[in-house]
């Protein structure tokens, strides 16, 4: 999800850590040799302490889901890549990113003897999400208890979404290509918006539009499913069903999602919190067990 021209307010409020941070010491008795984490900011935690240096841009926090795995797997080799406003094409082509940094390539940090890659891409791409949380709040006001943004849209969304399976069909052959031992992992999206139930001073889409933002991240964890099966050797694991409850509505602590409001202390605006990160990486240990 693109956050990248919000990441220059973390530069005076985030506590930073240096390159080497990313690598975790080798365990006595690691479970996973190499692991390798691919993704966007659903998986690199812009805004969660701590921020990472490597680069600052791509709004890598220590406390997101492929760290707390890591952590859990006592990974003897653990290597983070992902970046805030990646989609795709970054996996293969380097991203520029706030602060004149450039992140990699990501396939480039896979290596013949990587055992482990977990991917969380796709939202991005063609813009996805970005329109979505730049356009619906706006149109709010026009029709609270309609649907204005569903409208605005036409389908739009959802044609761009049936253009994403394959490119992240591609995206899983080359990760076997580089990496023909790796178990390899496709991570869907937490839901946004609750099941029922409104909280426009936190989401502020028109009432109509929950039910519609749920389908489209509904469409899009369908369209990465499939692409794995068409992989054939690629798991997905599904964050929408198990954090119901956990929406960007929920009280008292309950929420995974931040709502509207920045946070550099905490979140991104519409992106996971710490716990958040904790829950997805529940849901993914669960799934390699």
């Amino acid at each position: 999800m693109r956050i990248t021209r919000l990441l220059t307010a973390v530069v005076s409020a985030a506590i930073l850590l240096p390159a080497s941070a990313a690598v975790a010491s080798p365990a006595s008795a690691a479970t996973v040799g190499s692991y390798v984490a691919l993704g966007d900011s659903y998986t690199s935690g812009p805004f969660i302490p701590t921020q990472r240096l490597d680069p600052l841009g791509c709004g890598r926090s220590t406390a997101n889901y492929p760290s707390v795995l890591a952590a859990a797997l006592h990974a003897g080799r653990f290597t983070d890549v992902s970046c805030a406003g990646a989609d795709t094409t970054n996996l293969t082509r380097p991203q520029g990113v706030p602060f004149n940094g450039t992140n990699p390539p990501q396939l480039g940090a896979l290596r013949i003897d990587t055992d482990l890659v977990t991917l969380g891409i796709g939202g991005n791409d063609y813009g996805i999400f970005g329109s979505l949380t730049s356009t619906c709040p706006g149109l709010r006001a026009s029709d609270p208890t309609g649907n204005p943004c569903e409208e605005h849209f036409k389908g739009a969304i959802g044609s761009a979404i049936d253009n994403i399976g394959p490119r992240v069909e591609a995206v899983l052959a080359a990760i076997h290509e580089r990496s023909p031992k790796a178990r390899v992992v496709l991570v869907g999206y937490p839901r946004i918006a609750p099941d029922r139930g409104y909280c426009p001073d936190v989401l502020p889409f028109a009432d109509g539009d929950y039910a519609w933002l749920n389908g489209v991240e509904e469409k899009l964890n369908a369209t990465l499913s499939d692409a794995a099966d068409a992989d054939g050797a690629t798991e997905f694991v599904d964050t929408f069903g198990p954090s119901r409850g956990h929406d960007a509505c929920a009280r008292g602590g309950a929420a995974w999602i931040n709502g509207k409001d920045q946070n550099v202390f905490e979140a991104a605006a519409y992106h996971p919190f710490k716990a958040g990160m904790a829950g997805v990486a529940g849901v993914v240990l669960r799934a390699l067990r």
